[in-house]
């Protein structure tokens, strides 16, 4: 006598989310597996593998429980413990040969074949863990079709792992990867058939559990477990972007010193000119105490010029020191002028030696932008050099550079125009990226590192030719008061 079942839709529902859940957490999981490097991506390749099995088993169990049978029914321990060793090592299995760098789209078929027949391996076992008063046969069509999903979902799973990193991506794929687990489980389900010899004898009640009961401390246990792993991940997430941020600020820093390199014969025409200054002030006075009649008021004046240089000086130090100081970014209201002002006069030997001209065309009356001054004086420098060097083969024309301020809706503007070689368009974005460059003794990190500091101030750096001749590198930074995405 065929015995039929039923679902409860309870339970069918709380399985679907166990799926679903532990789906997502094993993407999250997943993510820092390929990044990580030796014991750490072990670690993280467990953890994935443990979660995504776990939970597949959980849900399977969970499922399982939702079934109701006619006739008492009680679960063998050793096989079930086996179906969810089963279920964690093939998906460890299959998390670790498709989270390789030479992963090939071969490897991700092989490993999710791999993984489908584990996972469906897992799903019979559990079966078969099923003790009860009826014999259990299976529909072959329906099991094979269950193999199918199985192997489909687990391709699809594997390859989303690893190549998905957006929340709402994330989110989605977690929901696909549930329903069809899910699916696998319930054809499979279909699948079976039950055959009852006999009378039906009533089962001791220690023999079993209350299903709906066992069913919630399953589900409830691997909620429990999945948001702490989640914790974790999130966390680690933390702690990774972290260790970015101090990556590029040391980057950064250097990028700063080798600048300063670059600029010291017009550093030291800086801080020679006021001193300079001193000594021949200095010299004034000592003629003027020689003189049989004194001259208070001149040699005052020389004291007054002195003591003016000597805090010129002082301050022309001070810049430097700051541009080449490794600290946190302060930000602070400010003038973006004033940085530009600043930052000139640490380029204008290098403007004159390459026979060039720099003009500024500020606009009075600039709304403070909040920001950090060394950054900003850094990507100023930085912009005005580049300027400089694409002028350095240009012999037909003059060598003109303008700095140009202005205000726009609810930004200001700030804009470095050349007349030098130009810039084609297929090159304009690649010059932002990490190591390109096109000049002979460039590192092509200045570019790079400027475009994240203005993202950091909120604002944008993109470049674009000029209508004649020549590049314009321009950005904006926020009006101190607008949010800053």
């Amino acid at each position: 006598m065929v015995v039929t079942g039923t679902h409860d839709p309870f339970l069918v529902a709380l399985s679907i989310l166990v799926a679903c859940f532990a789906s997502y957490t094993a993407l999250d999981l997943s993510a820092h597996v390929g990044p990580a490097r030796g014991f750490a991506r072990r670690v993280w390749l467990v953890a994935a593998a443990v979660t995504m099995g776990g939970g597949i088993w959980s849900m399977h169990f969970v499922a399982m429980l939702a079934f109701i049978m006619p006739t008492p029914v009680s679960y063998d321990i050793g096989l079930t413990i086996l179906s969810l060793v089963v279920a964690i090592v093939v998906t460890g299995g299959g998390f670790y040969v498709i989270s390789r760098r030479s992963a090939s789209p071969l490897r991700l078929v092989f490993s999710g074949i791999f993984m489908g027949l584990g996972i469906a391996g897992m799903h019979y076992t559990g079966m078969a863990a099923m003790e009860g008063h009826a014999e259990l046969s299976y529909d072959p069509l329906i099991v094979a079709l269950s193999l199918v999903i199985a192997i489909g979902a687990s391709t699809v799973a594997l390859w989303v792992a690893f190549r998905t990193t957006d929340l709402g991506q994330k989110l989605v794929a977690a929901v696909v990867m549930g329903l069809a687990i899910s699916g696998m489980h319930y054809t499979a389900m279909r699948a079976a058939i039950f055959t009852a010899h006999g009378p039906v004898h009533e089962a001791q009640a220690s023999e079993s559990l209350d299903q709906t009961n066992l069913a919630l401390a399953v589900a409830g246990t691997t909620f429990v477990i999945l948001a702490f792993a989640a914790i974790a991940s999130l966390f680690e997430r933390k702690r990774a972007e972290e260790a970015l941020r101090q990556a590029q600020a040391n980057l950064a820093h250097v990028s700063r010193v080798m600048t300063l390199g670059e600029l010291t014969a017009s550093i030291s025409h800086e801080v020679n000119q006021p001193l300079a200054a001193v000594v021949t002030n200095g010299q004034i006075c000592l003629r003027l105490l020689a003189l049989e009649t004194p001259r208070p008021d001149e040699m005052r004046a020389a004291v007054e010029r002195i003591v003016r240089d000597a805090n010129r000086a002082s301050e022309v130090i001070q810049r430097i020191r700051a541009l080449a100081k490794r600290s946190e970014p302060q930000m602070v209201s400010l003038d973006i002028n004033d940085v530009i002002r600043e930052a000139i006069p640490l380029v204008q030997r290098e403007v004159f030696i390459h026979g060039a001209s720099l003009r500024t065309e500020l606009a009075s009356a600039l709304p403070l932008v909040l920001g950090d001054r060394i950054q900003l004086q850094q990507v100023v420098i930085n912009l005005l050099m580049n300027g400089v060097e694409a002028m350095a083969p240009i012999t037909d024309r003059p060598r003109e550079i303008l700095i140009r301020s202005q205000r726009e809706a609810g930004q200001v503007h700030v804009a470095v125009r050349d007349s030098g070689i130009g810039i084609d368009s297929e090159t304009a974005e690649r010059l932002f990226s990490a190591f390109f460059t096109t000049k002979p003794s460039g590192m092509g990190m200045g570019l790079s590192i400027s475009r994240s500091i203005i993202r950091a101030h909120g604002g944008r750096l993109w470049v674009s030719p000029n209508a004649d001749h020549g590049a314009a590198f321009q950005f904006t930074v926020p009006i101190d008061g607008q949010s800053i995405s």
